[in-house]
């Protein structure tokens, strides 16, 4: 099944100064479509000649000979072909509006959710009950947390138009849930590399080592204090002699968020030795995942829906703790893969001045995130008991571990999920060839960017149609002719000459006017059907040039 992939390179790489959640969701999603899709030719939604190039490099370095078949802005009719536009973020909205154009039925949509709590991404969502999206289309929610999530904010939509405008009737692009998946191959590592690993983090024989990967963002990501703590109690408890290392794997977005996890560290868990690496760097991530014996990560931020690191510790053969939250949820098996930890929140109705403080601009998302997290508690007690059975007992590790890469490649891997994007355009396709073709096209399919003739049909004092009887304004054809040329070639008329007839079927104009005053429709009439519209709509400019007038 063929799908046109919407592709800016900034959203699938990790080389970027930042590495965020969705550029290495993009960068793993793309090296996994190249890998497994069943596609027979490729297509690229650009804005830059140069995206296609970088899009072509890719796929050839993939090992893809396909060919590549760019669609622009100016070619967007051509999406009719593969069927299907895939666009890496949740906005279906400003697509659907370009489709009206060319009718609901000309091609399905499929988007995806990565966190669903910026601005952007909620009026996203809210978006779907009043753009043109048809139930051909689909959002993909990365886990069930998400999809309810997406829920509710649909639902809260519909109540508002529903007691505004009276409406009864929603339509809705499907919601599945997809996870996100991981290149499993990546995380086998032998045990020589295990050796190395630990060597390089200066890890003694006999200790343990809790390994974190991503972002380092307490206000964004996940508040590291439960994690902290909890390592502390279960130090503790080990017997003398054995040592626990805590590597944190990832990037501070400035120095003070860097001082703020060293101060907390300090104060939180002294016995715990503490290894920060640039998780930008690749060499770096592969010694992390290497030397590691526990995984650990305890989002509590609703910044996160999915959450792809406890899936690549699981590949690796780590046991995991995480905290029961989101995506995690669906991933991890508490008590085959590793162990989930109990997480709360305040209950419904108490969150409002939170929400009207971002909506206005009082507090940014990084505070609107960050004060949710501070409000949001995992079960510090619980997490240090995980802990504890897990660095108590290396058959545990063993058990866990295997059960958690198992998962991994059987439901984890693009292998398995690249089929299920397929199964679902697939699916999008028949609905949209089982579904009545659209009736009477709508006068104005977009109706925030319709013809201008028609927007502004109030401003002229009067309108050019089929009817409208129009002569020669003066002189004969060849005279009127050479004036015309030469007014083609002014650069104030010449930087629009894509909308002029051409010099023959100008001549053809002027000599049916020339012999008397005729509609409009017949002075066109000599030219193909489809080129008619066109030139009906030029013969203003041959009036604007003084070729032709308007005869009562």
């Amino acid at each position: 099944m063929d799908a046109a992939i919407y592709f800016h390179p900034e959203a699938y790489t990790t080389t970027g100064p930042k590495l965020m959640g969705r550029n290495a969701a993009g960068e793993s999603f793309l090296r996994g479509y190249l890998a497994y899709a069943k596609a027979t030719r490729f297509w690229a939604v650009i804005q830059d000649p140069a995206h296609l190039r970088a899009f072509e490099a890719t796929a050839r370095a993939a090992g893809r000979a396909e060919p590549v078949t760019a669609v622009t802005n100016a070619t967007l009719g051509n999406l009719a072909r593969p069927g299907t536009l895939y666009h890496p973020a949740p906005g279906l909205g400003e697509h659907a509006w370009r489709r009206a154009a060319y009718g609901h039925h000309a091609w399905s949509l499929c988007g995806i959710t990565h966190t669903t709590a910026s601005a952007t991404a909620m009026d996203a969502i809210a978006e779907l009950l009043t753009a043109p999206v048809a139930p051909w289309d689909a959002l993909i929610c990365t886990s069930s947390a998400v999809r309810e999530n997406v829920g509710r904010v649909i639902q809260a939509q519909a109540d508002h138009l529903a007691a505004r405008l009276g409406i009864r009737r929603v339509v809705l692009p499907q919601l599945p849930v997809i996870p996100l998946g991981v290149h499993t191959r990546d995380f086998a590592f032998s045990g020589d590399q295990r050796q190395a690993s630990r060597a390089a983090l200066g890890v003694a024989p006999d200790d343990l080592v809790a390994l974190f990967v991503g972002r380092l963002s307490f206000h964004a990501k996940a508040h590291p204090l439960a994690m902290y703590q909890a390592l502390e109690k279960a130090a503790q408890g080990l017997p003398p002699g054995h040592g626990v290392t805590l590597v944190e794997c990832g990037w501070h977005a400035n120095a003070a968020i860097a001082a703020a996890f060293a101060e907390a560290a300090a104060a939180a868990c002294p016995s715990v030795r503490v290894v920060t690496l640039d998780g930008r760097v690749p060499e770096n991530r592969r010694t992390a995942w290497a030397g590691a014996d526990v995984f650990c990560s305890l989002s509590d931020n609703v910044q996160e829906t999915f959450g792809i690191t406890p899936v690549e510790a699981m590949a690796a053969g780590l046991p995991v703790v995480v905290s029961d939250w989101d995506g995690y949820r669906d991933t991890v098996r508490h008590d085959e893969d590793g162990f989930r930890v109990p997480t709360l929140m305040p209950e419904a109705g108490l969150g409002g001045g939170l929400a009207l403080r971002h909506a206005l601009g009082v507090d940014t998302y990084d505070q609107y995130c960050g004060h949710l997290c501070m409000l949001t508690a995992v079960d510090t007690q619980a997490t240090a008991q995980a802990f504890s059975r897990l660095f108590a007992s290396p058959e545990l590790r063993r058990r866990m571990g295997e059960s958690g890469r198992r998962r991994a490649r059987e439901v984890f891997d693009w292998s398995a999920i690249i089929p299920r994007y397929e199964a679902l355009w697939a699916q999008q396709a028949e609905l949209r060839a089982a579904k009545d073709q659209d009736g009477p096209k709508p006068p104005h399919p977009w109706p925030a960017r319709m013809d201008p003739f028609s927007a502004f049909a109030g401003y002229p004092t009067g309108r050019l149609g089929p009817g409208t009887m129009l002569g020669p304004a003066g002189g004969d054809v060849e005279e009127t002719l050479r004036r015309v040329a030469g007014c083609r070639k002014l650069a104030m008329v010449a930087y629009a000459e894509a909308l002029f007839p051409t010099e023959e079927e100008t001549r053809a104009i002027l000599d049916r006017a020339a012999s008397e005053p005729a509609p409009a429709s017949e002075l066109v009439g000599f030219a193909p059907r489809q080129r008619r519209a066109f030139l009906l709509r030029a013969l203003p400019w041959l009036v604007k040039l003084g070729a032709l007038t308007v005869r009562s």
